[in-house]
């Protein structure tokens, strides 16, 4: 297997540097003529990538005609077949035959990819299936379906490779850049009623009113900088209010409850942790299925961490950007260090999940790498800021490639003169059927009237589904 999954990178990567955006292009629109050129002199090299044989002298060969490949059909005479055909194409500097054999291996290897997801389902995190990537500066991954996802997702610009994939996921080290990324495929049985419902259902909290936090500021080899220090070294009660709205999150059967940015501690992931654990069997099925914790900044890091229903940490997301604040009409950036590290959740159904703390997903050139590097179907944005209107405007960014953004903010984010700025406290941007109204692809968390008195419940928690469409 590890021989094919190198084989497939290395004509990714053949590709990728030897074709032009014109050419994707122009390949979106190839003949049936030329279509079935490529079929025929695939079927005559590999035989074993389709269910005909050469000698049936068929007119006509389509997608149909794909065979789905099984461990036992990868022996030395397919790889040996598989490479003399790439050579003869590369040689011939026939790229039309190139992208239509990658087509072919693509819907072949599907049955090879379940398995691998399978596979990385027993993995802490997992990397690329190549072995190669260093070399050939590709790496790829099983693509986990969506169900709000179109299968032509990209069907407006035809301008890349990815384009063309739809079992492969493609990741490119130009695209990646200095970024880190690491892959985290959750199990089957993670979100128990999704096979039912085909729609996942999130819980968003802003959590509180109160800071728990104050803002120090600072100069540094000629900048400013500010820093968060927190006030309580127990953040008992803090703790239990998050714990409070998990079980209601759970009491209204979430998938996915999401908090906002600062409001966590140091002993949050291990209270949450102790409490699910101590629940009895049939309270503890009730558990969201993700559980996106309130970042903590601590030691020039603002982290949010990844819990599973099961009270096991998946990952810590890093802010990557920081963020830029004026104090007194004078400029202050945030004293964070980046760990380039980005995770990426897979479940087959829901895709692949991103967090976005609050600055980065307004950094639209990251956001954006992000999006192409990965295909992302989920967005969730963890968010402290005195600001709604940057968020919805990168949101139309995620619209056009079926990649739905849950943000939340906090109403302890708000000041004085920014009211205006709170109506809403946080968003869901969805992908909607076309015969729904438009009004149903962004639901709104408005903000309760006592916040602007400086008075809180607490008990502010907002719900929304994304479904197949």
């Amino acid at each position: 297997m590890q021989n094919l999954y190198n084989i497939v990178a290395e004509l990714c990567a053949s590709i990728v540097n030897s074709c032009s955006e014109e050419f994707f292009v122009r390949y979106s629109c190839v003949s049936p003529a030329e279509k079935r050129r490529i079929y025929k002199e695939v079927q005559a090299g590999v035989g074993t990538l389709f269910l005909t044989k050469p000698e049936d002298n068929l007119d006509v060969l389509g997608e149909e005609s794909i065979r789905e490949l099984v461990p036992a059909d990868l022996t030395e005479e397919y790889f040996s077949n598989l490479q003399t055909l790439i050579e003869r194409f590369t040689g011939n500097g026939d790229y039309y035959a190139m992208l239509g054999l990658l087509q072919i291996l693509d819907q072949s290897m599907a049955l090879l990819l379940n398995e691998a997801i399978s596979e990385f389902e027993q993995e802490s995190f997992s990397i690329v299936l190549n072995t190669n990537r260093e070399s050939v500066g590709v790496g790829i991954l099983p693509r986990c379906s969506c169900v709000w996802e179109r299968k032509h997702r990209l069907v407006h610009r035809y301008n890349n490779l990815e384009s063309f994939l739809y079992n492969i996921l493609l990741i490119e080290n130009s695209v990646l850049g200095e970024l880190i990324d690491e892959h985290y495929f959750l199990k089957k049985d993670l979100f128990p009623r999704f096979r039912e419902r085909n729609a996942v259902k999130i819980a968003a909290t802003p959590l509180r009113r109160e800071r728990n936090f104050k803002v120090k500021l600072s100069d540094k080899d000629k900048i400013q900088y500010f820093n968060i220090a927190y006030e309580n070294p127990s953040f008992e009660a803090d703790n239990e209010l998050i714990w409070k709205k998990i079980w209601t999150a759970a009491e209204n059967e979430s998938d996915i409850v999401v908090f906002p940015e600062l409001l966590g501690n140091a002993e949050t992931a291990g209270y949450v942790a102790a409490k699910i654990k101590s629940l009895q069997p049939a309270e503890a099925q009730k558990i969201p299925s993700l559980i996106i914790l309130p970042s903590y900044w601590e030691k020039n890091r603002n982290v949010v961490t990844v819990m599973d229903k099961f009270g096991n940490v998946i990952c810590k997301q890093n802010k990557q950007n920081p963020f830029r604040k004026e104090f007194d009409g004078v400029g202050y950036l945030e004293q964070i260090n980046s760990n380039l590290v980005v995770n990426v959740l897979h479940f087959d159904g829901v895709g692949r999940i991103a967090i976005m703390v609050c600055r980065d997903f307004l950094e639209t050139e990251y956001m954006q790498q992000l999006m192409r590097c990965f295909k992302l179907t989920l967005i969730i944005v963890p968010s402290f800021s005195t600001g709604s209107y940057d968020f919805r405007r990168s949101f139309d960014l995620c619209a056009h490639e079926d990649c739905n953004v849950v943000w939340v903010n906090t109403c302890a984010a708000l000041i004085k003169g920014k009211e205006a700025n709170f109506q809403d406290i946080g968003y869901v941007r969805k992908r909607i059927s076309r015969n729904e109204d438009e009004a149903q692809m962004l639901y709104k968390m408005p903000i309760c009237e006592g916040a602007f008195k400086g008075e809180c419940a607490h008990d502010c928690i907002y719900y929304e589904t994304i479904q197949g469409v």
